[in-house]
């Protein structure tokens, strides 16, 4: 940016701007034509790291009109609003290469509500208020609105991350507040994630909490909000088991890909999913590899 923005809604609308790989465009362009009922697409993760898109899966938050948008089945629309997002996994085409892509998907003014400081579980607000990029949206309107759900998730996130430290460094704030709300989710990484994550942007974070700096602390249950994230988690995990092709294997690969520790799953166990999941989560606890 070449002059500081002024409020954090102009900082979102600059950061969401920002310029992305033509192979999340060509993906988030075969997730519109997958779903008719689209409003918007957001890209985030470690692709806007600078990650290969054919060394991950590229991962979407595919916000629609309303439930009719999420799914034709009355049965999936209700599991989105009682436990959002759904997971999906697609697949597609672009420049001689396979891509892969994990999407939530969810009606846009249900991403929002759930963006609010009043929300405890920080499932979505402390994923966007790490950098995201609006690949798509149908109209301004429609970017307006993500634009203003993204400044919320960023003042609720900070809110809460004042309140995990004494420190005054932008970059210690919010390395807290990230630390606190991934122990409210079973998490593979190692326990240097939220440092690992501040540290790959952080003119990102610095110029975010000059812009936040006025935003009053949130002291939240820390025991209830890890105990609740979790269980939450255990649901959204079943939930996908039901519509995310190749389930099992990408959590394995997930989990060495971040812990090291490797796992061999049987053709059993990845034709039933739900039942190995919890007959091995036990030992992957045990062992570190989930946290």
């Amino acid at each position: 940016m070449n002059t500081s923005p002024v409020s954090v809604t102009e900082f979102c609308k600059a950061s969401l701007a920002r310029d992305v790989p033509p192979e999340l465009r060509a993906m988030a362009d075969a997730l519109r034509q997958k779903h008719t009922g689209t409003a918007a697409i957001l890209a985030y993760g470690s692709c806007l790291r600078g990650v290969a898109a054919a060394d991950t899966l590229m991962d979407f938050y595919v916000l629609t009109e309303n439930f009719s948008g999420v799914s034709p089945s009355i049965i999936s629309r209700v599991a989105c609003c009682i436990v959002p997002p759904n997971v999906y996994y697609a697949e597609t085409e672009f420049a001689g290469q396979r891509l892969r892509a994990k999407y939530a998907l969810l009606p846009l003014r249900l991403f929002a509500k759930w963006m609010a400081r009043e929300t405890s579980n920080p499932y979505f607000w402390a994923r966007f208020a790490q950098p995201s990029a609006l690949v798509y949206a149908r109209d301004g309107k429609t970017g307006d609105d993500v634009i203003v759900s993204i400044s919320e998730a960023l003042r609720t996130a900070f809110a809460n991350a004042k309140a995990q430290t004494t420190e005054t460094d932008a970059l210690a704030v919010w390395t807290a507040g990230f630390n606190a709300t991934y122990k409210s989710e079973f998490r593979s990484e190692k326990t240097n994630r939220a440092a690992s994550i501040v540290s790959s942007t952080p003119d990102y974070y610095r110029e975010a909490a000059r812009l936040l700096a006025s935003e009053i602390p949130v002291h939240a249950n820390q025991t209830l909000r890890r105990l609740t994230g979790k269980s939450w988690s255990v649901l959204r995990l079943i939930k996908a088991a039901f519509t995310f092709q190749g389930g099992a294997d990408y959590i394995v690969w997930k989990i060495e890909r971040h812990s090291g520790e490797k796992i061999i799953l049987t053709s059993w166990q990845k034709r039933h999913p739900i039942i190995a999941g919890l007959l091995l989560l036990p030992a992957l606890l045990r062992k570190g590899a989930i946290r």
